[in-house]
């Protein structure tokens, strides 16, 4: 028989000693065993193979990587009830192992007895896929500050990646890592700095892992911003007017948001019939004696705010409201008031003008027609004082 190529060229004793062997297991039909590596993953059921050839009866044996005996020759030789021999044939000898757990990792032995013990390694890997992480805060988040987040996965093999998303853009963060036994914990930390528009703001820390097969494990958080709050008193809309009702509510924003709302009335006590309902103040039949200034004020840890409201009573008949600043219609009656006075008096002055002006033209007059008749008098011989005194009368 003409031997191959490859079998003439090896050189070496070592090759020489391997050639030699494989033509004594052609011609001896020598058995061999072979095993499969498995990757599983964690809390799931691997399967460990072990093939055979040649295999004429011989006892077949497989080993935990402690080299603990599971199974002689199809027996449970280890109380294990996890472990299963669900096949064992001439060319095939397969066991389970359910709920497997990272301490199972290591090195399965197929050993094969005969005249020469041959074993093969199966190699068991367990991946752990990462939990959905966790956000931890190391302190409260205040407003013109900063706050410092930190995204945290416990326990993954191998290690998860960790990415900070806000308005679908990342940020990126300090990644450490921690090995606890077989598994990693990794952390990724980030900063921010708030304002008050900040507070409820999304963002999210993103886990990927080889074992999720392109999903994430996400996990989102809300920013709590804490700020000083505002007020603001609503107005009741028109015009009040005696024996109306009074309504005024105090709208207020704050974080934390102030649970205590305080009414009062600068330099004055709250009406009688005053009710205070949360931020709610009414006053039923109003009169003129409810004038005054009503002060709504709220605080919390980080501030304190207040906002104020005027009544006044013009008139029995009408309660005008003002609200920090003098009414429109007041303004309007006050400057038609000036107008119609200085009107008035652009009449009385022009009509004055005219009546002393007719007054001495008049007079005038008078002394021109005296001096005429005189003169006629005198040339027509008459008594001058006679015709002046005619002219009297």
């Amino acid at each position: 028989m003409r031997p191959g190529p490859r079998s003439l060229l090896l050189p070496t004793p070592l090759s020489l000693s391997l050639r030699a062997l494989v033509l004594l297991c052609l011609a001896t039909r020598c058995q061999a065993v072979q095993a499969e590596n498995v990757t599983v993953l964690e809390g799931g059921t691997a399967q460990i193979s072990c093939r055979l050839q040649n295999y004429d009866g011989s006892i077949v044996v497989i080993q935990n990587p402690r080299r603990q005996t599971l199974f002689f020759n199809g027996t449970r030789a280890l109380k294990d009830d996890r472990f299963q021999m669900v096949l064992f044939t001439p060319r095939l000898v397969r066991i389970t192992l359910t709920n497997v757990s990272v301490s199972d990792e290591g090195g399965y032995f197929c050993q094969l007895y005969t005249d020469d013990t041959h074993h093969q390694v199966a190699t068991l890997s367990v991946s752990v896929p990462p939990d959905t992480p966790t956000v931890e805060v190391k302190q409260e988040a205040v407003e013109g500050g900063e706050v410092e987040l930190t995204c945290l996965s416990l326990r993954s093999k191998p290690p998860a990646t960790l990415r900070w998303i806000r308005d679908r853009r990342e940020i990126p963060g300090v990644v450490s890592q921690q090995e606890n036994g077989k598994t990693v914990s990794v952390s990724s930390t980030i900063r921010l700095s708030v304002e008050r528009k900040d507070n409820g703001a999304a963002v999210s820390c993103e886990a990927s892992h080889p074992a999720l097969g392109g999903q994430k494990r996400v996990r989102h958080y809300r920013l709590d911003v804490h700020f000083a709050p505002t007020v603001r008193i609503i107005p009741p809309p028109g015009i009040l007017r005696e024996g109306d009702s009074l309504s005024l509510t105090c709208s207020i924003t704050g974080n934390p948001l102030p649970r205590d709302v305080q009414w009062t009335r600068i330099n004055d006590t709250l009406p009688e019939r005053a009710e205070i309902s949360g931020p709610t103040l009414q006053v039923s039949r109003l009169s003129q004696s409810h004038n005054g200034t009503y002060l709504c004020q709220a605080q919390n840890n980080y501030g304190r705010a207040a906002d104020h409201y005027a009544l006044l009573v013009y008139d029995p008949g009408a309660v005008i409201e003002t609200h920090s600043a003098v009414p429109y219609a007041v303004i309007g009656g006050i400057l038609a008031l000036l107008v119609f006075t200085i009107i008035c008096v652009l009449i009385i002055t022009i009509w004055c003008s005219v009546r002393q002006k007719g007054s001495y033209l008049t007079h005038e007059a008078s002394g021109l027609d005296e001096h005429g008749e005189v003169q006629e008098a005198f040339l027509n011989g008459n008594d001058a004082s006679q015709g002046k005194k005619e002219y009297l009368l």
